[in-house]
């Protein structure tokens, strides 16, 4: 039996006896050294480093790096980060007026890759509302748009003769009159010629087959994701930025035209059209020279209501130092500091994309097929793009960026 007390030497041999019949433990290897680092190239590193505007000296020996000219110095943007040249007019789209803050040339802003949508997110992406009811039912309301614009068409082409002949009877009688009857005639024909029956807006028609509607969608949905930025078919009233009890009618200087009955009648069908995937007849394609540019992929007859202008509703004096090339004039108050501007940056449709035509050339003013029109709609601001003539398939859309205010500046536009 073992004693119950133990020695301290006695201690020292039992432990020393079972450190010896413990099993040894096994030596760590040395760990193995790390593999050695790839080294990055220095175009990579640059391409990801932050830079900082470094001003020189001397600018009176900045070329343009595509037509290799230095003339035009107030035309020429100089890159954040490269420091080199391009005249406004060199660069792929072109640039119609100065930057705001610090710019980046093509190279160095990088391009960004177009995408393409499916079916299934065309769908997500637009919100395009399934019908609710049966297929007969669906069909049936575009044939029955397809009549009314037909109705339509036949009750112009039938007032116009009538217009033309009432305005020609005056004329032909006051022939027989004396010179100041004449002279009095003529002035209550004018005032009768502009109380002429007002021409009404016809309907979009949009493209019968559903796959290409798809495609037409599908490069609105690449051209808005190119730019980053949401579709909204809507004005838009963030926080921070205008109320909508801003957006008032009655603020206009001079008064705003209000849209008749009729009309809205055609604007809320269309409006129904767009939210079932029933768009009108366009396509966003990219120009290297216009940038993204909106075609016809249909005819489109004169007076059509293309598209509503959308964006994020803001107040003018809010924008005044901001370069967005897209801003469209909403209201024209007599207060300056209650104007507001459409600004589609982050938010709109496919307005955003047709282009506008050079003011100062005669080749550029006949492209002109579609006009801006402000409307007072439930006494709120709206702004519409209309067809001024007959488009074909094809061919490109233009209005006139200074219809209101000759402020933009189009001379660089082609």
């Amino acid at each position: 039996m073992a004693p119950a007390t133990t020695s301290p030497a006695e201690s020292r041999r039992l432990v020393g006896s079972r450190r010896r019949t413990e099993a040894p433990r096994r030596m760590l290897s040395p760990s193995p050294s790390p593999p050695p680092k790839k080294l990055r190239p220095m175009a990579e590193i640059l391409a990801e480093a932050r830079y900082a505007v470094v001003e020189l000296d001397n600018y009176s020996n900045i070329i343009c790096e595509q037509c290799g000219s230095g003339e035009r110095p107030d035309e020429l943007l100089l890159c954040d980060k490269c420091d080199r040249g391009f005249h406004m007019k060199c660069l792929r789209p072109i640039v119609a007026r100065v930057p705001i803050g610090s710019w980046l040339c093509p190279n160095c802003s990088g391009q960004r890759r177009v995408r393409s949508f499916s079916q299934k997110k065309i769908i997500d992406f637009f919100k395009i509302q399934k019908c609710n009811v049966v297929e007969e039912k669906c069909a049936s309301s575009q044939v029955f748009s397809r009549t009314q614009v037909t109705s339509m068409m036949e009750e112009l082409a039938f007032s116009r003769p009538k217009e033309k002949a009432a305005a020609e009877e005056p004329a032909a009688s006051s022939l027989q009159l004396k010179p100041v009857d004449a002279r009095k005639r003529r002035r209550r024909s004018a005032s009768l010629v502009l109380q002429k029956k007002r021409r009404r807006l016809l309907p979009f028609i949009p493209s019968e087959d559903p796959v290409q509607r798809l495609k037409q969608m599908g490069t609105l949905a690449s051209a808005l994701t190119a730019l980053q930025m949401e579709f909204s078919d809507d004005l838009t009233y963030m926080p921070g930025m205008a109320t909508r009890s801003a957006n008032l009618a009655k603020f206009e200087e001079g008064g705003m035209q209000v849209l008749s009955k009729e009309d809205t009648e055609t604007l809320e069908h269309c409006r129904a059209m767009s939210k079932r995937g029933e768009c009108p007849p366009l396509v966003v394609v990219y120009d290297s020279c216009e940038g993204f540019t909106v075609e016809a992929d249909g005819p489109i007859k004169d007076m059509t209501f293309i598209t509503e202008y959308c964006g994020d509703v803001d107040f003018l004096s809010n924008r005044e130092h901001d370069d967005c090339d897209s801003m469209m004039t909403l209201l024209l108050a007599t207060n300056p500091s209650k104007s507001l501007v459409i600004c589609p940056d982050k938010r709109g449709n496919i307005a955003r994309f047709i282009n506008g035509i050079n003011n100062h050339t005669p080749e550029s003013k006949k492209k002109q097929n579609c006009k801006c029109v402000r409307y007072s709609v439930n006494d709120e601001c709206r702004v519409f793009l209309v067809a001024t003539r007959d488009i074909a398939k094809g061919e490109r859309l233009y209005y006139d960026y200074n219809g209101y205010e000759h402020e933009y500046p189009t001379h660089h536009f082609v």
